[in-house]
């Protein structure tokens, strides 16, 4: 019986709860214990780092905060801890929102030192404040009980962090594969894609360090009561940084590489604190020397973790099912989402007027000046560094123009953002495609639909928005189709030609429902047949009222498509007609060193 991948997973994750009915050592109990509780930490890092693109060497802090908020308020105020619970994933969220609306915002090497900091500032205040007991800490926490059994037997609170780990990876899993997830994912490939998909990056970048600080915070309560005690040392900077190698060990973007980094980490430390004085005939910190070394090797075999080797090698016997399937006929409503009305044919939609944008000294696009109008094609070309790209980024928002006008649909947007335009319905691919390649084309080609649906997060974790998420896919399908890429629904976007690629941006900024596209270079990559099939959809797209702005570098390809050119060079338009009239223009002549044929 072929059983299927995600099956397979559940299967053995199922497996762990048998352990402590089997006739193990007491010990292997406790092993079992640790590997649950920094299973929800490590988990929630795979979100933040591995997904998300958000390095944090902080979140054992966020263990102390879940972990001191019970043990107080149960030692002091006699409080119930489901109770403990609750407020201190309250606590831990209003931290974690607090940190993150700053932490989230820095880039580079500037974030991971941000979060050594907080994190040295709360282990500090967890051992430096009188009622939680300074470095001493908290003792005399009680056991925990549900519905009048007691858990405080290991075996028993075996069971319990297995199913809060269960819940988690499944509220995670459920999380990825949705709207919200997908926009998730995109974080990591940086601000430009996700924002021209109208995706709200900052508000994305807290909700998932948000929800990597509930994790941890969970996993201290857990602990707190599995210990009776808690202390600061557990939740030092060295814990934050096994968390992350556990997670970087098990394979950071994957969501049962938590619990494998996990295992590995836990056992293997363990297993080399009994056997090398046995071996080296003496006492001492050996481990930490060896434990070190293995690491390394193990990530220069595996710089992706194991999780990625361990599914590669099964999918071998068993290829792997898509995760993510568009229905085959449109779901119930699906012809009543919303759709946007196409402008009058004719009617000026976009107006830039004497834009000008400079960087310092350097002014990269001066004073141009042109319109487009519903349902036409206008080719936007120029030699290298003319000023084109920059152009696109003013209409599109990723840069303000730094005087000048520019309008759309009668609007002034030169100020605006790129979540802002794409609302509005400007669309756009680009020269350097943007893609998340581990995802499949369906999934990528989905994420251009996220302002047409509404799910929330929490909506989506509980597996409430099956029915707008099967319209979003079975849009995403449709523009797949469209575009010729219908083979390669599930292929991994990584895995297509450049060609390929660029075609596949095209078909996620139709889905955005755009007035305007921008097709930045779209040809480029292409061979002929491919290139006569693009030429076809977008003439389709302009008879359906669609305008396009075309950046190109293929005149043959341009002069046979567009209604009109606008030239720029060195950051000015040097001119404006018809093909036929630019064809034999002295300047664009000049410009391009021997002219266009």
């Amino acid at each position: 019986m072929k059983i299927s991948t995600k099956k397979l997973q559940w299967l053995l994750f199922g497996w762990f709860f048998l352990f402590p009915f089997l006739p193990v050592p007491g010990y292997w109990i406790t092993i079992g214990n640790y590997i649950g509780l920094y299973s929800i930490v490590t988990l929630g890092l795979v979100l933040l780092t591995g997904i998300g693109g958000l390095t944090s060497f902080g979140q054992a802090a966020f263990v102390g905060l879940g972990a001191y908020t019970t043990g107080y308020l149960a030692t002091a105020f006699g409080l119930s801890p489901w109770l403990g619970l609750l407020i201190g994933l309250a606590v831990s969220a209003l931290a974690a929102g607090l940190i993150g609306s700053v932490t989230v915002r820095l880039s580079g090497h500037f974030l991971p030192l941000a979060t050594i900091a907080w994190g040295l500032s709360l282990f500090y205040l967890f051992g430096t404040l009188e009622f939680l007991g300074k470095y001493d800490g908290l003792s005399g926490i009680p056991a925990l009980s549900l519905f009048g059994i007691d858990l405080s037997a290991p075996r028993v609170m075996y069971g319990l962090i297995w199913f809060c780990l269960g819940g988690c990876v499944w509220l995670v899993l459920n999380l990825l594969n949705s709207r919200p997830g997908r926009a998730i994912r995109a974080l990591a490939k940086g601000k430009t894609m996700p924002k021209a998909m109208g995706i709200h990056t900052a508000q994305y970048k807290i909700l998932i360090f948000v929800l990597a600080a509930l994790m941890a915070s969970l996993s201290g309560w857990l602990y707190a009561h599995l210990q009776r005690s808690v202390s600061a040392t557990p939740f030092g900077l060295h814990m934050g940084i096994e968390y992350l190698f556990m997670a970087v060990v098990g394979g950071v973007g994957h969501v049962w590489g938590a619990i494998l980094g996990a295992v590995v980490m836990t056992g293997l430390k363990s297993q080399l604190q009994d056997l090398l004085p046995l071996l080296l005939g003496s006492q001492g910190n050996f481990e930490i020397v060896v434990f070190g070394v293995l690491i390394v090797l193990l990530l220069l075999w595996a710089p992706d973790g194991l999780w990625p080797r361990i599914a590669a090698v099964w999918a071998r016997f068993n290829p792997p099912e898509p995760e993510v399937v568009a229905p085959a006929i449109a779901p119930d409503g699906y012809g009543d989402m919303a759709r946007r009305a196409k402008p009058a044919e004719g009617s000026v939609i976009l107006e830039i007027n004497e834009a000008r944008k400079q960087f310092g000294g350097l002014v990269a696009v001066k004073d141009m000046t042109f319109e487009i109008r519903a349902g036409e094609v206008v080719g936007l070309i120029g030699p290298n560094g003319a000023g084109k790209s920059t152009m696109f980024n003013l209409v599109t928002g990723v840069l303000p123009a730094s005087s000048g006008e520019i309008r759309f649909l009668g609007e002034r947007i030169d100020q605006l953002g790129s979540r802002r335009i794409v609302q509005m319905g400007i669309g756009r691919s680009f020269q350097h495609v943007h893609l998340v390649p581990q995802l499949s084309v369906l999934e990528n080609v989905a994420m251009g639909a996220h302002l047409r649906g509404k799910t929330s997060p929490l909506t989506a974790a509980l597996r409430l928005d099956r029915h707008e998420e099967a319209q979003l896919l079975f849009l995403a399908a449709e523009q797949i189709r469209r575009v010729g890429l219908g083979d390669y629904m599930h292929t991994p976007a990584g895995s297509l030609a450049l060609g390929q690629q660029r075609i596949l941006e095209i078909a996620r900024a139709l889905c955005t429902d755009p007035v305007l596209l921008l097709l930045d270079e779209p040809a480029a990559g292409l061979r002929l047949k491919e290139k006569e099939a693009l030429a076809d959809l977008i003439r389709q797209l302009k008879s359906e009222g669609m305008s396009v702005l075309l950046v190109e570098h293929d005149m043959d390809f341009v002069m046979g498509l567009v209604d009109r050119l606008v030239v720029m060079e060195f950051g000015a338009k040097i001119a404006e007609g018809l093909p036929a009239e630019i064809q034999h223009n002295p300047a664009v002549l000049e410009a391009y060193l021997g002219g266009v044929e």
